[in-house]
């Protein structure tokens, strides 16, 4: 998948995870996401070979990564989206997101979720929006996970 949009420095988005850059990803994602912090590298590598994965790139630079948990059929669920600091406010976000969604793989999900804190204006523009039914969703969740393990 090559996907590009229009800003002076153009994203390119692939799905090849040959060129994801591992240590980039495990650093922004054990120091700066504040839903993962501290998570173990050999945690991300196996979250990534387990997952669709796409990454934005600038002249060849990975800056941006986002990954799908899914059966490719029925369920996804959009996680780990992220844009380096010095890239932001350039819709870098839009467009890894658009091509997630655009993702042949991904087509005809009854279900695609996801958390967020901080991002809810960038999802509900491409249709996220609350649970229909909040009461038959539940969760097990350990925040302090990576905490635990190390």
């Amino acid at each position: 998948m090559q996907y590009q949009n229009e800003p002076a420095d153009r994203l390119e988005i692939s799905n090849d995870k040959g060129r994801l850059d591992v240590p980039l990803i495990h650093r922004f994602l054990s120091e700066e996401a504040y839903w993962c912090l501290g998570i173990p590298l050999s945690t991300v590598q196996r979250a990534i070979n387990h997952s669709l994965c796409v990454g934005g790139y600038v002249d060849g630079q990975q800056v941006a990564f986002a990954r799908v948990i899914t059966d490719k059929a029925t369920f996804g669920y959009l996680s780990d989206v992220f844009v380096l600091p010095a890239h932001r406010g350039r819709g870098h976000s839009k467009a890894l997101v658009a091509a997630i969604l655009d993702h042949p793989e991904l087509q005809g999900l009854r279900r695609l979720m996801l958390a967020t804190s901080d991002a809810h204006g960038l999802y509900a523009g491409f249709g996220f929006q609350t649970p229909t039914y909040p009461d038959s969703l539940m969760e097990r969740y350990q925040p302090d996970i990576y905490r635990l393990t190390r």
